[in-house]
């Protein structure tokens, strides 16, 4: 895995600059996306500037521009996620072993 050495506000400003890019791509205002995602448009507008904003209300902007099961599938670390039933059947099934050890 590699490691970023980012800043928590070099992370946000990255997180902004994105989402208003997406939000523009949209073809949508700030007052669109705020109707679209139920975050108050004085909330939008502060996280556009700063890059602060709830986690709440994050995950909102992001399930409204259409990308909040990437982040979610991101972050997912478990090892039995499977996004098909054909990644199901390809996992390779691990043998219990029994007995004694010896030695």
């Amino acid at each position: 895995m590699t490691m970023l050495f980012i800043s928590i506000k070099d992370a946000q400003q990255v997180l902004k600059n994105q989402l208003r890019e997406h939000r523009l791509k949209q073809g949508w205002t700030q007052a669109g996306l705020a109707q679209r995602s139920g975050v108050p448009l004085g909330t939008l507008r502060q996280f556009e500037k700063t890059g602060s904003v709830s986690l709440e209300s994050f995950l909102k902007l992001l399930m409204a521009l259409g990308f909040i099961d990437e982040v979610v599938s991101a972050l997912d670390t478990h090892e039995n996620h499977f996004k098909t039933i054909d990644d199901v059947l390809a996992k390779p099934t691990k043998k219990r072993k029994r007995g004694w050890k010896t030695g």
